[in-house]
């Protein structure tokens, strides 16, 4: 308890810097003017990793071609391709809890002694299809946001599989 209360004494790490910690201290004649050490290192801002602690910016290309660069999704068609990938998600997966939930009330009550293969392929096969859903929800929106659609998208899905797969010149 006593050590808890002698703590406060202390200075923060926050007001301490690394170069304090690691010199030893300076004398005042080594100050500049201004009353900054010489020592004094500089933050480089940027990502830890492969690169150097001295950040080397290469210089930017621009682009050859603007027009070919991807154009955002609008606001609609975003809002349609959520609801298809809501939909085409959602569906196998409650389809497939609901069935397991089947299956375990069937065995509870004896009507069923139901294998094990039966729950695992059943978990197989719905959570499979809610994974692909979101593929599919995607790939069958209509990217036009004056055009409607269809109810399944799967003209969409065949036009924009096409178009997806077709090779940059």
């Amino acid at each position: 308890m006593r050590a808890l209360l002698c703590t406060h004494h202390l200075l923060p790490l926050s007001t301490i810097s690394r170069t304090t910690l690691k010199t030893k201290p300076q004398n005042p004649k080594s100050l500049v003017p201004n009353n900054k050490p010489r020592w004094e290192s500089k933050l480089y801002a940027g990502p830890k990793g492969f690169q150097s602690s001295r950040s080397s910016e290469k210089p930017v290309r621009p682009d050859p071609d603007p027009e070919d660069d991807d154009r955002p999704i609008p606001q609609e068609v975003f809002e349609k391709m959520m609801g298809r990938i809501v939909v085409s998600v959602g569906t196998p997966l409650g389809l497939g809890v609901a069935i397991l939930k089947l299956l375990e009330v069937l065995k509870d009550k004896n009507v069923w002694d139901v294998p094990l293969w039966v729950p695992f392929l059943t978990t197989l096969v719905t959570f499979g299809a809610s994974a692909l859903g979101i593929a599919y929800g995607s790939l069958s929106t209509n990217l036009d946001p004056t055009k409607a659609g269809s109810l399944f998208g799967l003209e969409e899905a065949k036009e924009n599989w096409v178009e997806m797969w077709k090779e940059e010149k």
